[in-house]
């Protein structure tokens, strides 16, 4: 998950320093933006650094065990804090299972901001959980919301794959306006970005599936559909769009700022340790660290022990623990049989080795 190539690490930084001297500037003729966008905006600008390379595209997980330690966690007690993770919106799974007081997605892809940027501006647009998701894949939004409020995920999921397109058009200027309200510099190339990633959800529906960059989906990735509808260790469906009241914790975050997109390496430089040094100034500590399978990279690259001491760096609770995806088929044969992935869970002091 960390690849990168010196070209597009040069472009990468070149189009980041850019960015930030556009914010600044932004900031000194005291433009337009609300205090709650400008904030926003300003952390994401101050904890960032400049972004890599990696050959998928991330619009959804392709861990189909990721819902399986919901009920650890639980059972754990690891709740409230500060929340960190990695890649798409299976984050919002866990922020609702957790509830944090401020959630950091964390990811070398600028990529990933860009479409965390496009989630935000849907929350934005969205009251209801019908709302969202039909927002998300550019359906026709049902007349009577409350309706909905209380109806099972795969009532919703219906909607979704039975109603007719809205327009596309009309709905792309409000994205694109949603999109611009969040006070981040935005490039024409950025919003181009943004349109062609929601494009990739309306057209594939709930059949999408997490791809890499020159070959078609896996067979065996779960899509859309299935990840939403998936259920926990327990049995129960805990993905955030489940239920309404998961949902609209996630949506009043979001709402205030507070699920924060950063362009970092977990191994790099600066955006960890800047990270750390945010959460301490507002007396916030770690929680929960979902790192997906990205630790696989960082042993295969060379770069575990730069990631460790960054680890070290976070405030965070005693029982504070990491999240991770295990992709090794001879590890996932103790999960179901539909899994390729194991998820499980580590306390951060156990593996900082205290």
């Amino acid at each position: 998950m960390l690849q990168r190539t010196g070209q597009t690490r040069v472009r990468r930084v070149r189009q980041f320093g850019a960015v930030a001297a556009i914010l600044a500037l932004a900031y000194a003729v005291g433009a337009a933006i609300p205090y709650a966008q400008t904030t926003f905006a300003r952390t994401i600008a101050q904890l960032s650094e400049p972004g890599g390379y990696f050959d998928t595209d991330n619009l959804i997980s392709n861990e189909s065990s990721y819902l399986q330690v919901i009920p650890e966690l639980q059972r754990r007690g690891i709740r409230a804090g500060a929340y960190i993770g990695v890649g798409p919106d299976q984050n919002f799974s866990y922020i609702a299972a957790t509830r944090p007081s401020i959630a950091l997605i964390v990811d070398i892809r600028r990529d990933n901001l860009l479409l965390h940027l496009l989630f935000k501006a849907l929350f934005q647009l969205s009251r209801t959980r019908v709302e969202y998701l039909s927002l998300l894949f550019g359906r026709t939004v049902p007349a009577d919301l409350d309706a909905w409020r209380t109806a099972p995920i795969e009532r919703l999921l219906k909607h979704v794959d039975e109603s007719g397109r809205a327009d596309a058009a009309a709905l792309q200027a409000r994205i694109d306006r949603a999109v611009r309200d969040c006070g981040v510099p935005l490039s024409q190339e950025d919003l181009e970005t943004v349109a062609r990633f929601h494009g990739r959800f309306v057209a594939a529906g709930t059949a999408l599936q997490f791809q890499s960059t020159g070959r078609p989906p896996q067979s065996n990735y779960p899509t859309y559909r299935d990840l939403v509808a998936d259920t926990d260790a327990s049995g129960r469906q805990s993905n955030f769009l489940a239920s309404e009241e998961a949902f609209q914790f996630v949506r009043g975050l979001e709402g205030r700022g507070l699920v924060i997109p950063i362009v970092g390496d977990l191994s790099g430089p600066t955006a960890l340790a800047a990270i750390g040094r945010y959460l301490a100034s507002r007396n916030e500590r770690v929680t929960a660290f979902y790192t997906s399978n990205v630790e696989f990279y960082l042993q295969r690259q060379g770069t575990m022990g730069q990631f460790l001491a960054n680890l070290k760096q976070l405030p965070h609770t005693p029982n504070a623990v990491v999240i991770r995806s295990i992709f090794n088929r001879f590890a996932a044969a103790g999960g179901r049989p539909r899994d390729d992935s194991v998820s499980e869970l580590q306390p951060i002091e156990e593996l900082l080795g205290r």
